[in-house]
């Protein structure tokens, strides 16, 4: 039974049979200032390994996406959250956020992690907060060009 919450008419799901790629890579790919260029079969592989809360109008087009990598158990990194621009300003962010927040299968999780250019207020509401030790995090970055390896036979 997929997760859901309503806001007016729209519709906060993380049921994955509503997301719509090619809406999403659309926007990551040409609108995001984190995702630009990414392909449509890097966006449908990140998709399928995370869990996905859709903002879904009354006629079911996606108009938002926020996307939790996790384990389910103990971490969380929040990522590829939007709004479309002729939908925002109607909480819907907000919403979206607090039905990862109250998620059922996220409720054991002892950290969630995000990185944001410009919405640090919004993740505040939330309780988010720098990171209280930047000495004790690491990242190494690759480009995105780079082919995955061959699958596993």
């Amino acid at each position: 039974m997929p997760y859901e919450v309503r806001h007016g008419d729209y519709l906060i799901s993380d049921d994955p049979d509503r997301l719509d790629l090619d809406a999403i890579q659309a926007y990551l790919s040409n609108e995001s200032y984190w995702a630009q260029g990414v392909s449509r079969e890097v966006v449908e592989r990140s998709l399928q390994h995370s869990l996905c809360v859709g903002v879904y109008t009354a006629d079911g087009t996606q108009v938002g996406l926020v996307r939790v990598v996790t384990d389910f158990a103990t971490f969380a990194w929040l990522c590829d959250v939007y709004v479309l621009e002729p939908h925002r300003k109607q909480g819907l962010s907000k919403i979206a956020i607090r039905a990862v927040m109250d998620h059922p299968r996220l409720q054991t999780l002892r950290r969630f992690s995000l990185a944001t250019r410009d919405a640090h207020g919004l993740y505040a509401q939330f309780g988010f907060t720098p990171v209280a030790k930047p000495e004790s995090q690491m990242e190494k970055r690759r480009s995105a060009t780079k082919p995955p390896p061959p699958a596993a036979p």
